[in-house]
């Protein structure tokens, strides 16, 4: 595995389990409540963990690509907002391609926190906090709608999965 499939196959998919999520919460009789809802005082709500998961697919897969990635300003307050917000970054994903990932392994990702002369690999940085984050904030958003009532289990997180043989 390379560093495409890594990121492109997986953030696309779990963004979609994501989207799913949405459509399900917003025919959920605790719809209203759930977008401002969170699991604890200093936690993001449902809506900023959507937003945050987001950027970080496209920021993750653009900075592993060498590309520029879309900007979305936080506006959205409804459930078809947030769902157009990961249709657009789908469609980003879907503007990479394998060879934009050449050599990404030799990339040095610098993040607007770093002091100026700090960087993390770019192995080190999807495996330590690319992937990390951004999974961070899907599990906070499932964990969210499991707990404003949304009747979800492990396979609605996981999604479908790929099983082989007979």
């Amino acid at each position: 595995m390379d560093i495409y499939d890594l990121t492109v196959p997986q953030l696309t998919r779990t963004l979609k389990n994501l989207d799913r999520w949405l459509g399900l919460a917003a025919a959920h009789a605790n719809a209203d409540n759930l977008l401002t809802a969170r699991l604890a005082p200093d936690q993001y709500t449902f809506t900023r963990q959507i937003q945050t998961a987001a950027d970080n697919a496209k920021m993750m897969a653009g900075r592993l690509a060498g590309k520029e990635w879309p900007s979305h300003p936080d506006t959205e307050t409804t459930y078809e907002q947030l769902r157009a917000r990961l249709a657009s970054v789908l469609g980003f994903l879907e503007t990479l391609k394998r060879e934009d990932y050449a050599g990404a392994e030799d990339r040095k990702i610098k993040l607007p926190w770093m002091k100026d002369s700090q960087f993390m690999t770019a192995i080190d940085y999807l495996n330590q906090f690319g992937l990390p984050n951004f999974y961070f904030h899907v599990v906070t958003a499932y964990a969210i709608l499991r707990h404003g009532g949304l009747p979800m289990g492990k396979f609605e997180y996981l999604g479908q999965i790929a099983i082989q043989g007979g």
